[in-house]
């Protein structure tokens, strides 16, 4: 043990003597006054450790690149090193490029077939074959070798050696390793210090340097063979033979035991494949099971769900969707057996929360539940709709069924509050459908509840109480209403909806003065739908504003284009209540109207009518002031209609009004009505606001008004309302009557 650590110690002192001879005992050469030569030498940077390019500078170094500067240094000239872009060394011997090229193991001819001339040996350069684990080399003469293409010089070497033997050439490494393992050649030969870092990589594992050395192999750099050329070899030479034998071992002992090889990616998976394997089955099988977990935790939690969904939590009846599901259980398993479905609401509800609280409303509710299951049988249902609204499926009984509901139900409910000591009867609205024989084949719970609250609708909008039976008239009515509502944005953007306009005349000179705006609904589907029919609807959807607004904008696109033609016309547009509920301010959205289309404030009147005045007097009086601060002339239309509109005249500062002619085309003494008339006209005038009479008929009812001093007027005696091209005709001619 003792003589071992004796020979390592003896060992280690050897090579750092070689080392320090090698390097402190070179002799040295003055330089000399004059800037030294430089050569550029060109290699190949493939070939680590000989030549790369180091990482960490981007410069070229290696073993070759250390032995070539150590002889420039000696012969006092400089390098710089090139990578060759040629494909081969051949073809960068007749590249202007270098000066020089290495290595080579010989002179050989140039690409284009010059003669060249090489330096001295530089070092000896072992060359090993290389094969795979399970490939023995028997006959060397006899193998197919693969080698790098950029080494097509010692290919011929290793030609002339071994007649027999066959080359392949490959663009890189990677390429020969594949041949190699696809067998397209036996082995791969290199030298041994590239071996020592190739056969660094994990992945090639699998192959395996021979034991022995095919043969050695001259280092040395080459030019072409001229004058030029043969100065640089000998200037070379000169350096190559100043070089101690030990410097060149410890340049290369440097760089074969230098760690080169860095690791990539691919590497390290490679390497670390098995626990990599193995990692991802493990979180594989821990994200299996976290998904298997959290699946059953949904699969429960939707269970919950589900019930919670069929079951009203409040009352404990079933919920909407449960009571749809036992309805169509019902009717499935009792297909012979007549039945009604109610839909039931509780009149002021909101009022009952506000005035007892809302427990009191819930026990209410509760109250309602319970003695209703009380009467219940086992093929009837009772849910919760939603709020106070319940739904009832109930067997069609006769007269002792109505008096025990009458009795045990809804006597007990109206009564619940005075029963506790309050003075207040509660009322329902109930309506009923009778299920038809079509409705047990295809059961449709959603359309028969849209029956039912129909007719309770119309219960509760009789401001009655009660039940009502349905009627598929009013389902025809309610489907229609919904179909208009729907189809508005549509209907707008298809040129559905139009502006007409009925034109506005001075009696007294039959000229046109002006027009007023009203739509007309042309639907594809249901043909021409009566503004009497459609705008009540919009109206209740909460959609007339959209309509309104867009009314008014092709109005004022109408006049933008009659003014463009020198046509200078004014044209009253509807503002409604709700249309000043739904923007406030509304008088900003008609200024800016007139100044997109550049109109004059006065081409555009803006009508309200008299019960708006009345039903929102602060809000519309607001926004009457504000559309007259713009410029805008504001009418009042349906003046006479209602009940408070001489109060309003002193309210309200207006431009023009808007007679209304049913004091004198109603029912009633007509002579009454003419007097009542005439002596609003004469009113009217006394305050100083201009009048226009609309819906005039006959040469009777203008001649009367003519005669009060009522010069403008519009009704079907001068114009019915037309189409705008008809309007645009109508009104080219000015002097027509």
């Amino acid at each position: 043990m003792k003589s071992k650590r004796i020979h390592t110690t003896i060992s280690i002192a050897l090579l750092f003597l070689v080392i320090y001879l090698g390097v402190f005992l070179t002799p040295v050469y003055a330089s000399s006054d004059s800037p030294a030569t430089e050569f550029t030498v060109g290699v190949p940077v493939d070939r680590c450790p000989m030549f790369y390019i180091d990482k960490d500078n981007g410069k070229i170094a290696g073993i070759g690149v250390d032995l070539m500067e150590s002889a420039a240094k000696e012969a006092g000239f400089n390098v710089a090193f090139k990578a060759i872009s040629k494909s081969n060394l051949k073809e960068a011997l007749d590249s202007t490029e270098y000066d020089l090229v290495m290595p080579f193991g010989s002179a050989v001819s140039s690409a284009s077939g010059q003669a060249t001339i090489v330096s001295d040996n530089l070092i000896q350069t072992p060359f090993t074959l290389v094969t795979t684990d399970k490939h023995s080399i028997s006959d060397i003469n006899t193998i197919r070798v693969g080698m790098l293409k950029s080494q097509g010089g010692v290919a011929e070497t290793v030609k002339q050696l071994y007649p027999g033997i066959t080359i392949n050439l490959y663009n890189s490494m990677a390429d020969c390793i594949k041949a190699l393992r696809n067998e397209e050649v036996d082995a791969l030969l290199h030298n041994s210090y590239a071996w020592s870092y190739v056969l660094q990589k994990p992945s090639y594992n699998d192959l395996k340097v021979q034991p022995s050395a095919m043969f050695s192999m001259d280092f040395r750099a080459g030019t072409l063979e001229t004058p030029e050329g043969k100065k640089r070899i000998e200037l070379l030479n000169e350096g190559i033979a100043a070089i101690p034998e030990t410097k060149k071992q410890a340049i290369a002992l440097d760089y074969t035991t230098r760690d080169l090889y860095v690791y990539t990616f691919e590497d390290y998976l490679y390497q670390y494949k098995y626990f990599l394997i193995i990692g991802t089955i493990l979180f594989a099988a821990l994200v299996i099971m976290i998904v298997l977990r959290q699946k059953a935790y949904f699969e429960e939690q939707k269970e919950k769900m589900r019930i919670m969904e069929d079951i009203d939590p409040l009352t404990g009846v079933l919920s909407h969707n449960g009571f749809r599901k036992k309805v169509e259980e019902l009717l499935t398993n009792n297909p012979d057996t007549p039945y009604t479905i109610s839909y039931n609401n509780i009149k002021d509800f909101k009022f009952i929360n506000d005035s007892f609280g809302w427990k009191a409303g819930d026990e209410l509710l509760k109250f309602w539940t319970e003695r209703s299951l009380e009467v219940l049988t086992d093929k009837e249902a009772i849910g919760r709709y939603d709020g106070d609204h319940f739904v009832i499926l109930r067997c069609i009984g006769g007269n002792e069924q109505i008096l025990q509901d009458e009795k045990y139900i809804l006597t007990p409910v109206r009564n619940y509050f005075s029963d506790r000591g309050k003075d207040f009867v509660v009322r329902l609205c109930s309506g009923i459908y009778v299920l038809m024989p079509e409705d047990y084949k295809d059961i449709n719970v959603d359309k028969m509840l849209d029956y039912a609250r129909i007719a309770e609708r119309k219960v509760r909008e009789s401001k009655k109480e009660g039940f009502e039976f349905y009627n598929p008239k009013q389902w025809d009515m309610g489907r229609k209403s919904a179909g208009i509502a729907s189809h508005l944005p549509a209907a707008i953007e298809s040129g559905e909806i139009q502006v007409w306009y009925q034109p506005q005349v001075n009696y007294k000179t039959g000229m046109i003065t002006g027009a007023e705006a009203l739509c007309r609904w042309k639907s594809k589907k249901d043909g021409n739908i009566s503004p009497g029919e459609f705008i009540p609807v919009l109206e209740d959807a909460g959609l007339i504003y959209d309509l309104d607004c867009h009314v008014w904008d092709t109005v004022c696109k109408d006049l933008k284009r009659w003014n463009d033609q020198g046509r200078q016309l004014c044209v009253s547009v509807n503002l409604s209540r709700l249309d000043i509920v739904k923007n406030p301010d509304v008088a900003y959205h008609f200024n800016t109207l007139k100044e997109f289309y550049n109109l004059l404030p006065g081409q555009l009147r803006i009508e309200i009518t008299e019960s708006a005045y009345v039903e929102n007097s602060d809000t519309i009086i607001k926004t009457t002031t504000k559309l007259r601060e713009a410029g805008f002339e504001v009418e009042m239309d349906d003046f006479g209609s209602g009940y408070s509109s001489l109060n309003m005249l002193k309210e309200v500062i207006l431009d023009r009004i808007k007679l209304d002619l049913r004091f004198i085309t109603g029912s009633g003494d007509q002579k009454m009505g003419r007097t009542i008339l005439s002596y609003m006209v004469q009113m009217i005038h006394a305050i100083g606001t201009s009048i226009i009479a609309e819906g005039v008929e006959t040469l009777e009812q203008a001649d009367f008004l003519g005669s009060l001093g009522c010069e403008e007027m519009q009704g079907y005696y001068f114009y019915k309302p037309m189409p705008v091209d008809e309007f645009e005709e109508l009104t080219a001619y000015p002097t027509k009557k």
